[in-house]
């Protein structure tokens, strides 16, 4: 480890224990830096990577605060990493793996949690869906509303801010397969209404089983269309 990763790793034990709590102020850069033992440059330098990771807030004028440490705030970055990836195809597919890796899980969990309340949100998004089946780029950001809706039911608030980051990516190559593909819309559609179905009978393993196809049949389109050397940048033609 560098001296820097160092003093990065002391002030998250001062997090972890509890000496920093959230929402506490940072002692002045000065006493931080004699605290650990650090140079202040050295004590600079981690305070400036935490911030950065949104473990520490800098308040212009008022000083530095622990954040909420909540996953949604700490997980921020992810969205903004994964877009940087436009126009890779290999990591557009790896996306997409890691999507069918956890997203049928998270939508089997979802099955044993969801409210009333929470699948006629679910529902609304799929008939939203519905009346937008000819106009896609609506029908794409219905789709994304649909499967956050979902994982929301799970109450794991990190697992959503993980395929939150991840579907940010793959959103326009759904955008694109409705561009290329008259047929995706009524397929989109239909798998659609398979997990709405399966999570209002609080089936775990018929929901699983319904998000797999869903994502799997999305990715295996992906796959061939790359393949075939035909594929635009995602990241300029989704746009059109």
């Amino acid at each position: 480890m560098s001296l820097t990763d160092k003093a990065i790793e002391q002030i998250r034990e001062l997090i972890r224990t509890g000496a920093l709590p959230p929402g506490s102020k940072l002692p002045p850069e000065a006493d931080l830096a004699s605290q650990l033992g650090l140079s202040r440059n050295l004590a600079r330098e981690a305070v400036k990577a935490l911030a950065v990771a949104r473990v520490l807030e800098v308040r212009r004028g008022d000083g530095t605060y622990v954040t909420s440490l909540q996953p949604s705030l700490l997980l921020e970055g992810l969205g903004g990493a994964v877009e940087l990836m436009q126009g890779d195809s290999a990591a557009l597919l790896d996306l997409m793996e890691t999507r069918r890796l956890l997203e049928p899980v998270a939508t089997a969990l979802a099955a044993t949690r969801i409210s009333d309340a929470q699948l006629a949100q679910v529902k609304r998004h799929l008939d939203a869906m519905r009346e937008a089946r000819d106009d896609v780029e609506r029908l794409n950001a219905h789709d994304a509303a649909f499967h956050r809706a979902v994982i929301s039911a799970t109450g794991n608030e990190t697992l959503l801010t993980l395929l939150e980051g991840i579907s940010g990516r793959t959103l326009r190559a759904r955008i694109w397969r409705g561009l290329v593909d008259d047929k995706a819309a009524g397929r989109t559609l239909a798998e659609h209404e398979a997990i709405f179905n399966a999570l209002s009978t609080r089936d775990s393993a018929l929901s699983q089983a319904a998000a797999l196809l869903h994502v799997s049949n999305t990715e295996h389109w992906l796959r061939e269309y790359l393949g075939s050397g035909e594929a635009p940048l995602f990241g300029a033609t989704a746009r059109t």
